[in-house]
């Protein structure tokens, strides 16, 4: 049988797939099983940040997997501690981390810290977490819960009490009461379209938040790791959450998630745990891309090629207005409006046959997250082939 056929078999058809198995990448380009090339301008989803088979990130997998993978944390971690210190200078937060698997593992650690700083902070018992309408926190049954969208939720129930949903920044406020834990957000909302919230709004949020000793919980699995021209998009709001979340970027490919928090002493041993969080193989992981990022932040690379990207998805936004309504995004997290969920449908299909890779956020939002390390000439290439997939719209 091919790959189609066992994947049919085998695997539960909870993804639907495009008709294409890759083989092999370099930075921002791909090859498929039939040897076509490809211009990725979806990093996996916004992982591969430093773009496939990164040859530092191999070399530090393959050191490190010559000598230890795995030992349990129960034993102290070496690159642990290290990808730990690299993360928290790189934020520029005075946090401690827990390292997990994944974003919604993340965001679970949050909640769960949220929830017992809120049984210490006084008589009343906090646990209220509120959210977003838009928002995307995760596929276990708590971040289903606390993602804002009513179209996650269907099938799963019953899901954890305490999740509120606000419509927008401005309206958390009136939700606020004295059983309120925390605010997650996410200061531009992924899967939710591509939304950036406005950075007065959040401002004003955060300080209110400070005011009532309610925690901010910013959600930053997709927007962490330079996506938004920064390490966190919290510094870019310059805001000072008490809770961060990241993963995705962070692990250049290897599974990741991070809880950062200046709240140091609320969890104690045995109140969290993970069996794979933050081992040998994903922390080693987790130094290389820091390093690699660090650098080419500190070189002005970063903003040269986030510069460049950015004026070449304008001018395709400008040659093409009866397509989109509007650019969206911050740094290399980016969208366009698309006129309705026909066209980008067929947008995100013909790109595919054109050799370029981008992704579908929200209904009508055609999404683009490249790895931070494209070329000029990657950037280039790939907007030749999306200028030819939407040539026929």
């Amino acid at each position: 049988m091919d790959i189609k056929q066992l994947d049919k078999k085998y695997i539960l058809p909870t993804y639907a797939r495009a008709e294409v198995e890759f083989v092999s990448g370099d930075n921002a380009r791909l090859v498929d099983a039939n040897g076509k090339n490809y211009i990725d301008f979806t990093s996996g989803i916004g992982v591969v940040s430093v773009g496939h088979a990164n040859k530092k990130v191999n070399e530090a997998i393959c050191e490190q997997i010559s000598n230890i993978t795995h030992i349990s944390n129960l034993y102290h971690i070496a690159p642990q501690a290290k990808a730990g210190q690299k993360v928290v200078e790189a934020s520029g937060y005075d946090m401690q981390c827990f390292f997990a698997n994944s974003g919604a593992e993340a965001n679970e650690g949050a909640i769960k810290i949220a929830r017992k700083w809120g049984e210490k902070d006084g008589e009343v018992k906090r646990y209220k977490i509120i959210t977003l309408q838009q928002s995307f926190h995760g596929r276990t049954i708590t971040t289903v819960k606390a993602t804002g969208q009513e179209s996650m939720h269907n099938y799963f129930g019953p899901f954890p009490d305490g999740f509120v949903y606000a419509d927008d920044i401005s309206s958390i406020e009136s939700l606020l009461d004295d059983h309120t834990a925390g605010v997650m957000i996410e200061l531009v909302q992924g899967e939710g379209g591509v939304q950036p919230q406005d950075k007065v709004e959040v401002q004003e949020l955060a300080k209110l938040l400070k005011s009532r000793g309610i925690l901010l919980i910013v959600d930053e699995v997709q927007t962490g790791a330079y996506r938004t021209g920064e390490f966190t998009a919290s510094q870019v709001y310059d805001i000072q959450p008490d809770i961060i979340t990241l993963a995705k970027g962070v692990g250049g490919g290897v599974p990741v998630g991070i809880v950062m928090t200046s709240l140091k002493g609320v969890l104690s041993a045995g109140d969290h745990g993970s069996t794979f969080g933050g081992n040998y193989l994903s922390a080693s992981a987790v130094c290389a891309v820091v390093d690699i990022l660090d650098e080419y932040k500190n070189s002005g690379k970063l903003q040269e090629i986030s510069s460049y990207f950015n004026e070449k998805l304008e001018e395709f936004y400008s040659k093409n207005t009866k397509l989109f309504t509007k650019k969206v995004g911050i740094g290399m997290m980016c969208g366009l409006r698309v006129i309705d969920a026909d066209t980008l449908a067929s947008i995100i299909s013909n790109a595919t046959k054109e050799g370029v890779m981008v992704l579908k956020a929200g209904r009508n939002t055609l999404r683009f997250l490249p790895p931070l390390t494209i070329t000029k000439e990657e950037i280039d290439e790939g907007f030749e082939n999306l200028s030819r997939a939407v040539s026929s719209l």
